[in-house]
């Protein structure tokens, strides 16, 4: 272990070590920034003489010429101290949810059997590896030419950091924050005037409109708030490479398994299924570091056959793309690609074999066309394989665990006879009255195949559409990961989500520019960014429910940083230290993984019984299931396999940690793993993973890193936003709800629970929406209005408000980069899912969870149009149509309503008719998107639809009629009494 109280350079790593005179080495007295002595003589040797914190000059008794014995002397101590700390212990690393030790495995002295053992343990592996590793190191020293010697370690490329954050200029963020403070004030005023002021004549409407203000007010500081601290990061891949890919040795850039889930081909075709695999298999990184595991959830036996013809069109694709750098790497997207793709091209031969390659994609789109077409009628005696044999998965809901590998590191060569990626097939095995947790089940057996297999320490899942468009993406994901500095506290690296095939002016947001350029960026500067479900890379061990490396050794860097934000003082001076370390830990009980956190290979030469008795006393089967070879697995911090591994007993091995009951009574789903307890599985994994202490990553390098596909038909995007929302109000409901869960440890970010906290009641804020986008019409139907007449003050208030409104959404795209267009079409979707599915999912949400009644919203579609964005005017009935499309009828009708009842009354009633037909086209705006969609390219709106609206709103229009008609009144005794006085 390192020594408590040396900091760490912030360049390479590594402990700054101690001057010669034994005290802690500084490089900059006027600001103490750590800088180990090695890094201060690179930085001084090019000519970089000022501190990089402060930019103040250093020392002269620091430079190099001076301080020559002193190095050595720096040297030999740190050298000492961590040949000292080698002998004190192992690393310790954390979960969760592993109860405290038995009182029967201690000894007479207290201390645990199994630490004792583990110690003595670490001894014999010492003795055992002293020579080979001194052997070995005299071996590459003779093999290594002098001058390489010399230069070697001494790399400025290698000393430099992987990455960097570019914090926003102040004169960008500074008047964003000052307006954000200013509409907070606005706000308040605000309230108190329309808290003060009722209105007696519309009392109920007047409540009604306050209750739903208060709640949009509070929802937009659950949003607003996590947005304070915005950064930019820079990767340097360059850099990487020097430092991990030397000329003349073996890369050692860390293995990254690819995970790609899909469940039924029919849904979701086997072709774009395979160009996300094609574009894994051709990614720009070490080939004996890259495997893909494909999770077919359905035991489609499409599904395997297609994989097979896409192992084999690898061989031909996979150099092709290596050899002319091509971008992307999925043929389908690169062959539609609508530029000159002869651009940078100078190899003579590349048209030919272009033309080449596009007739070999488009043999192998017709085979998989056959595939799809041979699929479409299931044989009634099932389906049955090359060999006679039936297929295992014929019944998709009861079947054996499935394992089959298509491109292994033995005889898996391309045509020209390089090495390709592992390519492995698994469907893991369902048997009645066995949950399964959808996708969530799925991710982790793939994690449980993965580590048993090839045990990379980093995977990547992607969804089945989303394909690899930029090949340099795992070495951006690296340059943070792998950054000794950085990469300690990291649990995931997320990339912002693109999408092919959206119309151009993205009528339904499903770019969703806003949250993924503004609201990632803000989360970015605090804890990091939530899991958006796809295009991460996740660090292993924060899979397996570990905290950060970091966590054990709190205290001066723990207590300096601010407890809001994640950042320095500049926030919020600290008084005194946010925790201290017995605070830290009060939570978790994870003494029994503490000793057991060391690399397989210091275990690997022990027999059988000692390893299983490792593996029992520590109750690893409690928490990871009743596989030795998995748990083994888990306590390889780098990732691998040993060694003494045999194929086929890991085959057997995998094919046992799918089965269906091998998660029963463990903590898989639970505190491991991909979460149960949600469809939107991917929030409540990021956020227990925030929750252990760890921070995520927000990648967004300038060729976007993946790209899939998106609904860009309205009812479909609806039913994603569904989907969405009902996970939202499943955590809402759950125990891991951010509104109480997590408070314990204390090493989540009040800001990040914001975040959370917006991310489950967002759905919520339907309720109050759909009640305001009424208002409108009921004040033209009835004559009321939920505002008194204005005073210059109240004027002055409202005016204040719609500015702050504007400026604020001015700066945040003058900052984030943003069109206006893309702001106002989030508006106004946010509007449309709000009033409808949204609100189907507060209410499914609450039959699910509390009545235990699952119901499901089906869509049925019609023909679409062949055309450009055909699928964007498809009209399919969906409940979901029938609120929106009401709200736009009632309003249309009290817009006509009030105008008819401002011609009866005259002149005096069109000032107060302004303000009201105001609201009602400010609703009519937001729903206009909707309107168009509803309409179709030919104006055809299903029958099902009007009948529905109309309905309602007719019920709404009599309700009124009933209530206050235009036609005034007449009293039927001033009547008499005229009647009586003329004079017949």
């Amino acid at each position: 272990m390192m020594q408590s109280g040396i900091p760490l350079c912030n360049t390479c790593g590594e402990q700054v070590g101690l001057d010669a005179n034994g005290e802690v080495f500084v490089a900059c007295h006027e600001c103490n920034f750590p800088v180990c002595k090695t890094c201060f003589d690179l930085d001084i040797k090019e000519g970089r003489k000022a501190c990089l914190r402060c930019s103040t000059p250093y020392d002269d008794e620091n430079s190099l010429a001076d301080d020559e014995t002193k190095v050595s002397g720096t040297r030999s101590s740190m050298a000492a101290h961590l040949d000292n700390s080698q002998e004190i212990g192992i690393h310790a690393r954390h979960v969760s949810n592993v109860s405290a030790v038995d009182s029967e495995l201690n000894d007479e002295y207290g201390n645990p059997i199994w630490k004792n053992r583990v110690e003595s343990w670490k001894d014999k592996k010492d003795k055992k590896s002293k020579k080979k590793k001194g052997a070995t190191k005299e071996e590459k020293v003779a093999q290594i030419p002098p001058e390489q010697q010399m230069t070697e370690n001494h790399s400025p490329d290698a000393a430099e950091p992987l990455s960097t954050i570019i914090p926003l200029p102040p004169n960008k963020i500074t008047p964003y924050r000052v307006v954000i403070i200013m509409r907070l004030i606005i706000l308040a005023l605000f309230f108190h005037y329309r808290v003060t002021n009722p209105v007696d004549s519309a009392y109920g409407l007047w409540l009604t409109s306050i209750i739903c203000e208060i709640w949009f007010a509070f929802s937009w500081v659950l949003d607003q708030f996590p947005k304070w601290y915005p950064v930019n990061r820079t990767t340097f891949t360059d850099r990487l490479s020097a430092r991990y890919e030397r000329e003349g040795e073996p890369s050692e850039l860390a293995a990254v398994d690819f995970f790609v889930s899909t469940v039924d081909p029919l849904k979701e075709p086997p072709l774009i299924t395979a160009n996300t695999v094609l574009s894994i298999l051709a990614v720009d990184y070490p080939v004996d570091k890259v495997s893909c595991y494909v999770s077919d959830d359905g035991a489609a036996m499409l599904t395997f056959e297609s994989l097979a013809e896409t192992s084999e069109f690898a061989r031909k694709w996979v150099p092709f793309c290596k050899k002319f750098s091509i971008e992307p790497r999925a043929p389908e997207f690169y062959f539609s690609q609508k530029i000159d793709y002869l651009k940078d091209k100078v190899q003579p031969s590349f048209v030919k074999e272009r033309r080449a390659m596009k007739r070999d994609y488009e043999e192998f789109k017709v085979r998989m066309n056959a595939l799809v077409a041979k699929a479409q009628k299931t044989p009634e005696e099932g389906w049955t394989m090359q060999d006679g044999t039936p297929w295992p998965g014929n019944n998709s809901r009861d079947h054996p665990g499935m394992i089959q590998v298509f491109l292994g590191h033995s005889g898996a060569y391309d045509i020209e006879g390089n090495e390709l990626p592992r390519l492995v097939y698994v469907s893991r095995e369902k048997r009645p009255g066995y949950p399964h947790h959808k996708k969530a089940g799925a991710e982790n057996a793939l994690v449980r195949v993965s580590a048993v297999l090839t045990n990379a320490p980093y995977i990547l899942n992607l969804d089945c559409d989303h394909y690899v468009n930029n090949s340099q993406a795992i070495r951006e994901a690296m340059c943070f990961l792998m950054d000794p500095q950085v990469g300690r506290e990291v649990c995931f690296v997320q990339f912002p989500q693109r999408f092919d095939g959206i119309d151009r002016s993205d009528r339904y947001a499903n770019r969703n520019t806003v949250f993924f350029d503004v609201n990632m960026k803000g989360l970015d500067g605090i804890q990091g960014p939530v899991y958006v479900g796809t295009g991460c890379c996740f660090n292993r061990q924060a899979l397996y429910g570990y905290g950060p490396h970091s966590m054990p050794s709190l205290s001066k860097a723990s207590s300096s940083s601010c407890s809001w934000c994640g950042c320095c003082s500049c926030c919020c001076p600290s008084k005194k230290p946010s925790k201290d370390l017995s605070e830290a830990y009060r939570d978790t009980k994870r003494e029994e993984l503490d000793a057991a956190i060391f690399n397989l290979r210091e275990i690997d030469n022990y027999d059988e019984y000692e390893r299983s008795m490792l593996i029992s006393q520590t109750s690893f089967e409690k928490t990871f299931g009743l596989s030795s070879v998995f748990i083994e697995s888990t306590l390889m911090e780098n990732g691998g396999v040993a060694e003494s591994s045999n194929p086929s007993t890991l085959i057997k091995e995998a094919i046992h940690v799918i089965s269906c009951g091998y998660e029963e009574k463990t903590a898989w789903g639970k505190e491991i793993g991909w979460i149960y307890g949600s469809i939107t599985e991917d929030i409540l994994t990021g956020f227990k993973m925030h929750c252990r202490g760890w921070r995520s990553i927000y990648c967004m390098p300038l060729r976007p890193a993946f790209k899939g596909s998106a609904p860009i038909n309205l009812s479909d995007r609806l039913h994603q936003v569904l989907r969405w929302a009902l996970g939202s109000v499943e955590i809402f409901l759950s125990r891991h709800c951010p509104l109480w869960y997590g408070f314990a440890g204390g090493r989540l970010k009040w800001l990040q629970r914001l975040a959370y906290i917006n991310t489950i009641v967002y759905p919520f804020t339907s309720l109050p929406l759909v009640a305001y986008c009424t208002i409108p019409a009921i004040c033209l139907l009835t004559g009321k209005f939920i505002i008194p007449t204005l005073s210059n003050l109240a004027s002055a208030l409202f005016l204040g408000l719609f500015m702050s409104i504007i400026v604020t959404s001015v700066l945040e795209l003058r900052w984030s980069g943003v069109s206006i267009e893309d702001i106002w079409r989030n508006e106004q979707f946010w509007v449309i899912g709000g009033v409808s599915a949204h609100l189907f999912a507060v209410f499914q949400g609450f039959l699910k969870m509390l009545a235990g009644i699952d119901t499901n919203f089906t869509v049925t579609s019609k023909q679409a149009e062949d055309a450009d964005f055909g699928e964007l005017y498809m009209i399919k009935w969906t409940t979901l149509l029938i609120p929106p499309t009401t709200l736009l009828i009632v309003n249309m009708v009290g817009i006509v309503a009030g105008f008819s009842d401002a011609l009866n009354k005259g002149y005096e009633a069109w000032g107060p008719l302004f303000g009201k037909v105001f609201f009602a086209f400010w609703v009519i705006l937001h729903l206009y998107p909707f309107l168009k969609g509803l309409m179709g390219r030919q104006n055809r709106t299903p029958t099902i639809v009007v009948l529905w609206s109309v309905l309602l709103a007719s019920v709404f229009s009599l309700v009124w009629v009933k209530i206050n008609p235009f036609v005034t009144k007449v009293d039927s005794s001033a009547l008499t009494q005229s009647c009586i006085s003329i004079d017949c």
